[in-house]
């Protein structure tokens, strides 16, 4: 494990516990280094753009596939999280599995897409959330002076989900913010409707709940370890029911166990608010809530955002505190499409 190389901020007990916080740029960059050396065994293209930064193709012009999304998805997560997939006996029996021994770093300081990166407006306009290690350098986002940590590296990798290149100006902001030259960038492209993207997105299961901790405005310093699965859905050509399937798979079929160092209370408190169906909108396809309110993404309940069932196990008394449901009706009027 690489030493810490990051400043810290502030004096809070979060703070003090960033402070240990290894770099999620130097954890990472083997698993980047590996995916590039093995692009070819992955059905990545891989390819330098004008500037002379790398850029990975997981789904837009190369196939990609189940594989590539499952290391995507570790390097999101600043090689902090192990990905597996796995089959049991369900009617969509694939699953996504994520862990975390540090999941607020893992989660929050890296695979949360939280970066907007925009440029240009109408149709030629491009607009992406940066995800993964990179997002610790630049510390755009408010996130980041409450966590406490800005990491510092020499080479970084940004997880984008979209279906062309960052264009000149938005790999100039991000050479900028981040502090590297184009050559020390890459940038992994994983479109939702791609194999790769399903996985990497899916994977988020984790950090979707631990979003909503933040959220719900329980202490970030109390969660101790973590992990989550959620179904894999088949691949659809429709952006909006892509993204609506990706979705559904967390809001219906997540799982999720917090291991946490608080009262009971607070960890009963928290299992009771945490899943999705304490939401207002719960209850239709995430495809169909989109449509309804006018395709903006403000005007769905940020309660919406979280795992379907949760179990909160407090290591100070052993009590586990579970609630919510799985909802395999609604995963199947997602996940089916006709004749299923």
């Amino acid at each position: 494990m690489s030493a810490p190389h990051h400043e810290i901020t502030g004096g809070t007990a979060l703070h003090a516990q960033a402070a240990q916080w290894p770099s999620v740029n130097s954890q990472a960059a083997p698993l980047v280094a590996a995916l590039l050396r093995e692009h070819h065994a992955l059905r990545l293209g891989v390819t330098r753009g004008p500037q002379g930064h790398t850029i990975v193709d997981a789904g837009i012009s190369h196939a990609g596939g189940l594989e590539a999304g499952r290391r995507i998805a570790e390097i999101c997560m600043g090689g902090f999280g192990t990905v597996n997939l796995s089959s049991g006996t369900a009617r969509w029996p694939l699953q996504v599995n994520v862990h975390t021994s540090n999941p607020v770093l893992a989660c929050l300081g890296s695979q949360y897409a939280g970066w907007s990166l925009s440029h240009g407006s109408g149709k030629g306009a491009f607009h992406a959330l940066g995800s993964g290690p990179g997002r610790s350098l630049a510390c755009k986002e408010e996130l980041f002076a409450e966590l406490g940590y800005r990491d510092q590296a020499e080479s970084t990798c940004l997880v984008l989900e979209v279906d062309k290149p960052p264009p000149q100006e938005v790999v100039e902001k991000v050479m900028r913010d981040c502090k590297v030259s184009a050559e020390k960038l890459t940038f992994v492209l994983t479109p939702t409707r791609s194999l790769a993207g399903m996985v990497q997105i899916v994977a988020r299961v984790l950090e979707v709940a631990l979003h909503k901790v933040h959220v719900l405005g329980f202490p970030l310093q109390h969660i101790v370890d973590g992990m989550g699965s959620a179904p894999l859905p088949p691949p659809c050509k429709d952006f909006i029911e892509a993204m609506g399937r990706t979705n559904d798979a967390i809001l219906f079929g997540g799982q999720v166990q917090l291991f946490v160092s608080c009262s009971d209370n607070e960890a009963s408190d928290l299992a009771q608010k945490l899943p999705s169906m304490a939401s207002r909108d719960y209850g239709k396809r995430f495809a169909q809530i989109f449509k309804d309110c006018a395709y903006d993404f403000y005007k769905i309940d940020p309660m919406l955002f979280a795992p379907a069932q949760v179990i909160v196990s407090c290591l100070e008394s052993g009590n586990s505190y579970r609630a919510g449901k799985l909802n395999a009706e609604l995963l199947d009027v997602s996940f089916g499409g006709p004749g299923v």
